[in-house]
């Protein structure tokens, strides 16, 4: 606790007992007497400060204002923390911030191996799609009736801003999922790691945003380990790759349209992502019917049931979850780091990611294919560090 206490006086009596420093014969709860004599009318003012927890003056001064007019100033602080709590704080908040690591990083890999499951026995990347999005819809609002979350305070004007945010939203995800459908989830990732290339390029060129030399250097590895992977990739899909760069395009456009359109606009991570769902799975699920439609749906289920068994329900219902838990804990994560520390963990998730899918999958890989993955990654970091430092 802190207090100032301000008065047009020379003379400043300060009882005894508040003038110790950090004496151990201070009891836990005094009230200290301030004596203020004033010249111009003789009078005394008696200030008085009860607290339940010793205080130790931190500084007493005198000044004077244009006018002349001499000020007192007293400033004390409570001190009812040791000198290690700071400390132990921090360590708290790097557990805490680790643990959000390590859950978006093992939900992320969950999701990515599931929904590839599910895509290799029931290619409909848009029906997966949609039903991401609907149970994490789900989720959110059974969490919002039960109060298990705090149902947000949004108007109209909120999901008119959120509109084009959601747009973005709903082509990345639905072109990332395609790819996934058509090529390896280490190749679709690896491609992914070239977001930041996107980002400068829309920015510069759209936008009219300059930047560092040096940041335009460190998109070269991101550039060159993105295509020396492409071009020696064994199972090169078209339809794969290019699904992962509109994913990149629009997820760049995404956090475009949200920094812009949402200043302001005082939602917690967790229930953005709940409103960017529920709105995304609205635009989307017209499109999906329209694209694939529930004959498929309906026929390539039987088939993939009656291969896989019932664990086909499971691997959906789990891709589906995972999904949308995975995202929650990104968005929630954001309110707690910096934007650097979550793309360097963003970073790291890439290669969680990319090398587990290959050993679960067996994924043949080249000694050149697993190079330029390495340095488009690096370059990733590389990125992020330089974009910090310039903003500094």
């Amino acid at each position: 606790m802190s207090f100032s206490i301000k008065q047009s006086a020379l003379p400043l009596n300060v009882s005894h007992s508040v003038v110790h420093r950090r004496s151990p014969s201070i009891r836990p709860s005094f009230s200290p007497y301030l004596n203020l004599q004033s010249n111009a009318n003789k009078k005394t003012t008696l200030v008085s400060a009860s607290v339940s927890k010793p205080l130790h003056i931190s500084c007493i001064g005198s000044c004077f204002h244009r006018e002349e007019k001499p000020v007192i100033r007293c400033k004390a602080y409570e001190t009812d923390k040791s000198p290690s709590a700071g400390a132990k704080s921090e360590t708290a908040q790097r557990v805490k911030i680790g643990i959000y690591f390590a859950t978006w990083w093992a939900l992320n890999v969950v999701f990515n191996i599931y929904n590839k499951k599910v895509l290799n026995v029931y290619p409909f990347p848009w029906l997966t799609s949609t039903l991401s999005l609907a149970c994490g819809s789900l989720m959110m609002l059974v969490s919002w009736a039960v109060r298990i979350a705090e149902p947000p305070k949004i108007d109209l004007e909120f999901w008119k801003a959120l509109f084009p945010v959601a747009v973005a939203h709903t082509i990345g995800h639905v072109a990332a999922t395609v790819s996934m459908s058509k090529v390896a989830v280490s190749f679709t990732h690896i491609i992914k790691s070239g977001e930041p290339a996107f980002s400068v390029l829309v920015s510069r060129f759209l936008l009219g945003d300059t930047f560092p030399p040096a940041v335009y250097l460190s998109l070269l590895p991101i550039i060159g380990g993105c295509a020396l992977a492409a071009v020696t990739e064994l199972n090169f899909n078209m339809t794969g790759f290019m699904g992962a760069m509109i994913s990149n395009l629009a997820f760049v456009f995404r956090n475009i349209f949200s920094k812009k359109g949402m200043k302001g606009k005082s939602v917690s991570g967790m229930n953005y992502y709940a409103c960017l769902s529920m709105l995304s799975l609205v635009i989307l699920t017209p499109f999906a019917i329209a694209v694939e439609g529930p004959h498929m749906w309906a026929a390539g289920w039987k088939e993939a049931v009656s291969l896989i068994g019932s664990q086909f329900i499971w691997w959906v219902a789990a891709q589906s979850i995972f999904y949308h838990l995975y995202n929650q804990v990104s968005y929630m994560s954001l309110d707690e780091i910096s934007p650097l520390t979550f793309s360097v963990g963003n970073t790291m998730k890439r290669i969680s990611v990319i090398v587990s899918s290959i050993i679960i999958f067996h994924t043949p890989v080249q000694p050149i294919n697993a190079l330029g993955a390495a340095i488009a990654i690096l370059g990733t970091f590389l990125y992020s560090q330089v974009q910090d430092r310039c903003k500094l």
